[in-house]
């Protein structure tokens, strides 16, 4: 099974209206946000204002997942839902959507016939939690959002900690084995092309 690990040093957050973004992923590598031409692109968001209007996106669907606070989440001024910690939503990116609150949260942008899930998952330390991976997936990420954690490769056991993102191209199917070597959260992200 492929995999690398992005280090969290070298992500680098932009601002937007309402707060900060950081691209964590976008494919294919060539693809650029600003140009809306990717097939998927991963990211984080913090939001610091009460009120933000998040960006257009026509053609993307778009799912979210907060990690820590709490939004209220109003799509084209008539359909809303409070989202706390770990609970999640997905809109199609040209629906006019506004925020109501502060929060960070994980995001799963997709375009065309590519499909995804984000699942927010607490593992506690010297625990063990199996993620399940699911058929003809073709990537699969699992971004740290705090503390540290073990992953069973089979061929490789690797340790990865808050902030980095673990990338697995074309993972085999089956469970992979987490162990919490300190309490933590984290979020597993399968895509399908």
């Amino acid at each position: 099974m492929k995999y690398s690990i992005i280090a969290s040093e070298n992500f680098q957050p932009v601002r937007w209206s309402g707060g900060t973004t950081t691209e964590l992923f976008i494919y294919p590598p060539t693809a650029d946000y600003k140009e809306r031409n990717f097939q998927f692109r991963l990211s984080t968001a913090t939001v610091e204002t009460e009120k933000s209007d998040f960006t257009r996106l026509s053609g993307i669907s778009r799912k979210l997942r907060v990690l820590e606070g709490e939004v209220t989440l109003i799509h084209d001024d008539h359909d809303s839902r409070q989202l706390n910690k770990f609970d999640a939503d997905e809109f199609e990116g040209d629906c006019e959507t506004s925020s109501i609150g502060k929060c960070i949260d994980f995001n799963l942008m997709t375009t065309g016939e590519t499909k995804g899930e984000i699942t927010g998952i607490v593992v506690e330390n010297e625990k063990h939690f199996d993620c399940n991976i699911k058929e003809n997936c073709d990537w699969v990420f699992i971004y740290i959002f705090s503390g540290k954690i073990s992953i069973d490769l089979k061929d490789d056991i690797i340790t990865i900690v808050k902030g980095d993102l673990l990338i697995l191209n074309k993972p085999t199917t089956g469970n992979l084995e987490i162990k919490g070597l300190e309490d933590c959260e984290l979020v597993f992200s399968e895509v399908t092309l």
